[in-house]
């Protein structure tokens, strides 16, 4: 019979080859695509992988891992899964209320603004920036980059078009980020969809770009990236902010989600608050 010291070390033996399987799994991805996922946050990445494997009633890892070898379809299925698309338009509307309140005043002057919307997933926040900067009558010397990894939710964030049934959710951010019009003022619809109007896009520029491997390609006057550093790991977390401190212009801003800081980060010196709550940095040498 087994004892409970054979069942715990059989079962710190699995975790030791799934702890493996995963980081074959991982190492392939990026020898086949390019993408780096080895210093995500690991627990995330798990998750994703199980719920692959689930889906395609696989029972181990390397079976995975054999599948996207073999099948570039399923590859950039497994690249789809763990590129991070969660998003709505005016995400935590008062982030969206502090940016116009504290930063908007401080950009009036500026010949031109460039922003960067790293890690952009199918645009909503885009947009809503897009929106705030119309409203603010900045718009026209305003260029936005929107970038992300995955080229399928850009194809989707260049389309403009949502569902319908988050429009009543969207207007009441809108409102509560400090709207000045009638929200749907900016789409039309019909019974599936909102289609926002062309307008917003003349300004909106939208390319692919891995936060991981790719550099800096322009110098900006704002950078958002709101939600995405939370799967990263400590060190990449840094390697990325470097990438973002490079990228800024002198005196430029930085928005991060509401669960991220820069209080661990080695540059955080580099800053200051503009909004600790809403995490709002500006970059001050």
């Amino acid at each position: 019979m087994s004892n409970l010291s054979d069942f715990e070390s059989h079962s710190n033996l699995n975790t030791e080859f799934t702890d493996l399987e995963v980081d074959l799994l991982l190492k392939a991805l990026f020898r086949l695509s390019g993408y780096d996922f080895r210093l995500y946050n690991r627990s995330s990445i798990t998750r994703r992988i199980h719920n692959r494997m689930r889906v395609s009633n696989l029972s181990t890892v390397t079976e995975l891992t054999n599948k996207i070898i073999h099948d570039p379809s399923y590859l950039e299925q497994i690249l789809n899964d763990f590129s991070i698309n969660v998003t709505e338009m005016f995400r935590n509307p008062s982030f969206f209320k502090a940016f116009r309140n504290e930063v908007i005043p401080k950009l009036r002057d500026y010949p031109e603004i460039r922003i960067w919307h790293a890690g952009c997933a199918s645009g909503e926040e885009v947009f809503s920036m897009a929106i705030l900067m119309e409203e603010e009558g900045l718009m026209e010397k305003t260029t936005i980059y929107a970038t992300d990894m995955n080229e399928d939710v850009l194809e989707k964030a260049k389309n403009g078009v949502f569902p319908i049934h988050k429009m009543q959710a969207y207007t009441k951010n809108y409102q509560l980020a400090g709207g000045k019009e009638s929200f749907s003022k900016y789409y039309k619809t019909d019974r599936q969809n909102a289609y926002f109007h062309n307008s917003l896009l003349k300004n909106i520029s939208f390319a692919q770009h891995n936060l991981v491997t790719d550099q800096s390609f322009n110098e900006f006057h704002i950078i958002i990236c709101r939600n995405v550093l939370i799967y990263f790991t400590q060190l990449l977390q840094n390697q990325v902010h470097s990438l973002f401190y490079e990228s800024l212009m002198a005196d430029g801003f930085l928005g991060l989600g509401d669960k991220e800081t820069l209080r661990f980060i080695d540059i955080m010196s580099n800053y200051k608050e503009v909004n600790g709550t809403e995490r709002i940095y500006q970059k001050i040498k």
